[in-house]
């Protein structure tokens, strides 16, 4: 990425890193070892991911930040893709330490799970440590029984062959991770990346999780909902592109915008128009609107105590009421409930 697009990121990050700059300490009631899985084959990237959330030295935020192992299923060096060779730090022995479990890929979607890792995984489960998996390491959740009757994602190239082989899995796959709780599942490659931020987000807080994301000039947060696959993800410039008018929106959530002053803003049919931001976007207008909204609203309660009536008014939910079903239907909880998990003290 050139520096002048990492600039442009950085820039864009919430104000809650210049507004809050004194970092908290850290809750020390959950144990920080994260392990991750490794094994011949290893996906590079989806490791990658967890490595560099979890497994980054970040004195700033000591004590009580995560630790971070490696594992595999004999304690052996394996070998991942591009010619990577890999030392470990133990064998499945280490699961029974670790709190958190990170499964980054997995070898082939349809390559076995032998049944060691698969009661190891098992045992972990029980005493209370917690599973991720990114894109395909879901296969591997998926044969311990442990997401039978809960939802979970992967890749969309691989989210037929997950529910035809695990039909008691809710697969669904079209959304970017999904938190059942203790078993959390990611889409592939950048997903995974939103999942561990969004752990981080969980575990310590937005304060905390937009400074890493900072760190790793990356958008702060990204919805689990949000679609996998765009038409058309990245929209041309020039006739056709809706990008301006999209920008125009950002810049005012506050107006009643509806679909036929957008569509003739655009010079467009209303029929039109929808189709075209969809295959732009991934989503309706209006959804997408919601979900820049809902986005501002949260940022608003994470980082001022303005009142929920003037945060609705400012982001364009109109009233307070209208704000709280539609951030009770997007996010599970109130507006006021989530202001008193996350917001500035």
């Amino acid at each position: 990425m050139c520096q002048r697009a990492a600039r442009c990121i950085v820039a864009a990050m919430p104000l809650i890193d210049q507004i809050m700059p004194n970092i908290q300490p850290l809750p020390r009631a959950f144990n920080p070892l994260v392990v991750a899985l490794a094994y011949d084959g290893l996906c590079t990237f989806e490791f990658a991911c967890g490595a560099e959330v979890f497994g980054l030295a970040r004195p700033e935020y000591q004590p009580g930040w995560y630790r971070f192992e490696t594992c595999a299923q004999h304690g052996l060096p394996v070998h991942g893709q591009h010619g990577l060779a890999m030392t470990v730090d133990g064998g499945l022995e280490r699961l029974a330490e670790a709190g958190t479990i990170l499964i980054p890929g997995w070898s082939a979607f349809d390559a076995p799970v032998a049944p060691e890792l698969i009661a190891a995984l098992q045992t972990a489960y029980a005493r209370g440590a917690r599973l991720l998996s990114i894109c395909s390491g879901a296969f591997v959740l998926a044969a311990t029984g442990l997401l039978d009757g809960k939802r979970a994602t992967t890749h969309w190239r691989y989210s037929a062959a997950l529910q035809s082989r695990y039909p008691r899995i809710q697969v669904d796959d079209d959304v970017l991770y999904v938190d059942e709780g203790r078993i959390l599942t990611s889409a592939g490659s950048a997903a995974g990346l939103d999942l561990c931020l969004y752990l981080v987000r969980r575990d310590f807080g937005p304060q905390i999780a937009n400074q890493v994301a900072r760190r790793l000039v990356i958008a702060p947060h990204r919805d689990g909902g949000q679609a996998q696959f765009l038409e058309r993800p990245v929209a041309p410039s020039g006739h056709g592109s809706l990008s301006g008018l999209m920008d125009h929106m950002r810049q005012r959530l506050n107006e009643p915008w509806s679909v036929a002053m957008l569509a003739d803003i655009a010079a467009m049919s209303p029929r039109t128009f929808i189709r075209r931001f969809k295959a732009q976007s991934g989503m309706t207008p209006l959804d997408w609107l919601t979900n820049l909204r809902i986005d501002q609203a949260r940022q608003l309660l994470e980082s001022s105590t303005v009142s929920i009536e003037r945060i609705a008014a400012n982001c364009g939910f109109g009233s307070a009421m209208t704000l709280r079903h539609h951030f009770r239907r997007k996010l599970g909880v109130s507006p006021s409930d989530y202001r008193q998990r996350f917001g500035a003290d």
